[in-house]
């Protein structure tokens, strides 16, 4: 017979902690989505495409790992590339070296628009999460952040690479 296993209750400074990280974690997205939307017309989302391309050996990348980088779906991905393909900021086209996968390209427009929008971008970041830190506490967040994501994604990459 089995026994009911009795849950393990957050103590005070647990659920503060955990109440404190699920407000952030309800507000942070938001509020970078906010600066973008305004002073470039992008969402937080497609920001993430295209900065994550910009890294990228030229400027390229299979689309399934594009998702990954920008932590979505292949479907959600899917819809937003095209939306950026018609704005000229990406292009697709059929990987050559294994036509079962799509590679996204970011355009000389798109490189632009990462450019123009990259220091504003920064200095929200700062401005909301990095400068109300010390640099012990922002190394510690560093961390944090490898550990929770390993603890979800034990065999992925954190942050994907």
């Amino acid at each position: 017979m089995d026994e009911a296993v009795e849950p393990r209750w957050l103590d005070a400074d647990e659920r503060a902690a955990w109440i404190g990280l699920v407000g952030l974690l309800m507000r942070l997205g938001p509020a970078l989505d906010a600066q973008l939307r305004r002073d470039a017309g992008l969402t937080l989302f497609e920001y993430s495409v295209l900065a994550g391309l910009s890294e990228r050996p030229g400027r390229t990348m299979r689309m399934s790992e594009l998702a990954a980088v920008a932590e979505g779906s292949l479907s959600r991905l899917s819809q937003v590339v095209a939306r950026l393909e018609r704005k000229g900021l990406v292009s697709r086209a059929a990987d050559p070296t294994d036509g079962r996968y799509t590679l996204a390209t970011l355009t000389e427009p798109g490189w632009d628009v990462v450019v123009a929008t990259a220091p504003g971008h920064v200095a929200e970041v700062r401005r909301v999460v990095l400068d109300p830190l010390t640099r012990a506490q922002v190394r510690q967040l560093g961390a944090i952040g490898r550990r929770i994501g390993l603890a979800i994604d034990p065999g992925g990459e954190c942050p994907p690479g």
